[in-house]
């Protein structure tokens, strides 16, 4: 099972969370590309990072909207998002080439990654933006999404990735941000719902609900309360389970 966590989101004099000490825990490190988070420096200290330790880096692409976490909606027309988000994936990119590396797959952020998920137009945008760039970069993304229909459609290769750290409506989505229950803050929790989804390929959903949750990589947000705390316990928690943490892409 992948593990996987948004990082790089700093910029400027402003540091977002504990890269290095996620970076020596998680298997996939999904990197802001300068839209929503992240600036030249932090990119490049990042990838430097990633590399060194092996661990797998993706390009987290959002909106340009660095005042709001790129978590406002924005209505893009189809090829200026387009050619947003491959923009973005050469920034990362050029980064991970300095230290040898290189980008190894896609995951949209926030806003960008709800709007994919049920706008068609958006979703197309990003499948666009990766088939014109690298067709053969995976797309992380939510089960049964848009993005994933339409990616799955164009020949790519899509990851299906659950959420340790944020709770479940359901219908299988997540709940949203301003509602109660978005988050789930309790290390030892987040622990057991990563073993859940990595052994049972289930989440048990807000109204006490048992939902399917048929994922190939874990996220947890590098921005969340004890965000480094709980990934020491689900990796713990996960090889204990006789699951080994390894990056989907190589």
């Amino acid at each position: 099972m992948d593990l996987n966590a948004d990082l790089g989101e700093g910029f400027g004099i402003w540091r977002l969370g504990d890269d290095d000490a996620l970076l020596n825990l998680v298997t996939s490190a999904n990197v802001a590309c300068g839209f929503h988070g992240g600036d030249p420096p932090t990119m490049r200290r990042v990838c430097a990072a990633a590399v060194q330790r092996g661990v797998a880096i993706g390009a987290q692409v959002g909106y340009r909207d660095l005042a709001g976490f790129g978590r406002r909606h924005i209505a893009y027309a189809f090829a200026e998002l387009r050619d947003e988000i491959i923009y973005q994936l050469g920034a990362l990119d050029a980064f991970c080439r300095v230290f040898r590396g290189r980008v190894r797959y896609l995951k949209p952020h926030g806003a960008l990654y709800h709007a994919a998920a049920r706008d068609e137009s958006q979703a197309a945008a990003v499948v666009a933006a990766v088939g014109e760039y690298d067709h053969e970069l995976p797309v992380l993304c939510a089960p049964g999404s848009m993005l994933a229909q339409l990616a799955v459609g164009a020949g790519l290769r899509v990851v299906a990735e659950g959420f340790a750290d944020r709770g479940y409506l359901p219908n299988g989505q997540l709940v949203p941000r301003t509602a109660f229950g978005a988050l789930v803050t309790d290390p030892e929790e987040v622990a057991a719902r990563a073993v859940r989804m990595a052994t049972e390929r289930t989440v048990v959903a807000v109204d006490g609900s048992v939902i399917p949750c048929q994922v190939e990589s874990i996220c947890l947000h590098g921005d969340s309360p004890g965000a480094v705390a709980a990934a020491e316990l689900v990796r713990a928690a996960l090889i204990d389970a006789g699951v080994t943490p390894t990056p989907f892409a190589r």
